[in-house]
């Protein structure tokens, strides 16, 4: 299924389930995103989403289900069964004040850190298959193999990623089967709903599943270590996470004992797609780029404290 043919379709979809909702709303279609795992129409107040083509439908279903009864922590739905439009599930959401990305001093870090701490702490509404972050990680690291195998910087992300455990290769069963966790979780997870003002929510819920809560934390730790994120700002989520109760870490103390596997696993895949991404461009890796990789490159060196998986 093509773009030129998705789009327009789920666009005329996104304006019926909004004039439903509102019949006098203003009219004109948005694209939010437009991904092979994901396009994101808006219509006035609402959202409407084509899944990736290999999501599972019923799996799909559970978390939509979950995300309607985790009110004050994931924005709700429209509704919990996903509809089918050329071959790809779609689901139907309100729309919601993203993070403004060019105001990086007013990242919602604690609101951040106190729905994740929410979300680990609640009990699942329903029975929910594995978060995917592993799993997500492993498609990253394959598709670097396939896609940028003679590319300099791919031999130490694939050193850097055989040394992590098992489970954290997406490769054996997590060794938390019972936390709720969301699985994908950045700044861009996060709006303010009701729009444009209402306070902020996680949204996502293609890995939303159970596992092991640290990999919620693992990006921005990943990118604290890397030398991405300011210490002042990861000091504020984290500081904000222990302070709401999330079981991720412990309450004080050292936390890279808990963060430093799912840490690894996120800055190999991260790396790896940025490799790819290069290499597909027909360009160099940026600056940033080659800080990941160079991160990896320090890990493959440094023994991981406590084995698992």
């Amino acid at each position: 299924m093509t773009t030129d043919t998705l789009l327009p379709a789920l666009a005329a979809r996104a304006r019926a389930a909004a004039h439903a909702r509102t019949p006098a709303c203003p009219c004109g279609a948005a694209t939010l995103a437009d991904r092979p795992d994901a396009t994101v129409v808006r219509h006035a107040g609402t959202v409407a989403k084509a899944h990736a083509s290999d999501t599972d439908r019923a799996e799909l279903a559970l978390r939509v289900t979950a995300a309607a009864h985790l009110p004050g922590i994931l924005v709700p739905p429209l509704g919990t069964t996903p509809v089918d439009l050329h071959g790809r599930c779609v689901t139907y959401w309100p729309y919601g004040t993203p993070v403004d990305p060019d105001d990086p001093d007013a990242a919602p870090w604690e609101a951040a850190a106190g729905l994740l701490a929410r979300l680990h702490r609640a009990p699942a509404p329903v029975t929910l298959p594995p978060m995917r972050g592993p799993a997500k990680a492993a498609r990253a690291i394959a598709g670097l193999r396939a896609g940028a195998a003679d590319h300099p910087g791919t031999a130490p992300v694939l050193r850097a990623w055989a040394a992590l455990p098992a489970w954290a290769r997406g490769e054996a069963a997590m060794p938390d089967t019972t936390t709720l966790c969301h699985g994908d979780l950045h700044l861009g997870q996060l709006v303010r709903h009701p729009a444009p003002d209402g306070p902020w929510l996680l949204i996502d819920v293609d890995d939303l599943g159970s596992g092991v809560p640290a990999w919620d934390l693992a990006r921005p730790a990943a990118w604290y270590a890397c030398g991405l994120l300011p210490p002042d700002e990861w000091t504020r989520f984290l500081s904000a996470y222990r302070a709401a109760g999330g079981p991720a870490v412990p309450p004080d103390g050292e936390p890279w004992p808990a963060l430093d596997v799912p840490a690894r696993a996120l800055t190999a895949q991260t790396a790896a797609r940025a490799v790819t991404k290069a290499v597909a461009a027909g360009r160099s890796l940026d600056e940033v780029e080659l800080s990941l990789v160079d991160a990896c490159a320090r890990m493959a060196s440094v023994a991981l404290p406590s084995p698992r998986g």
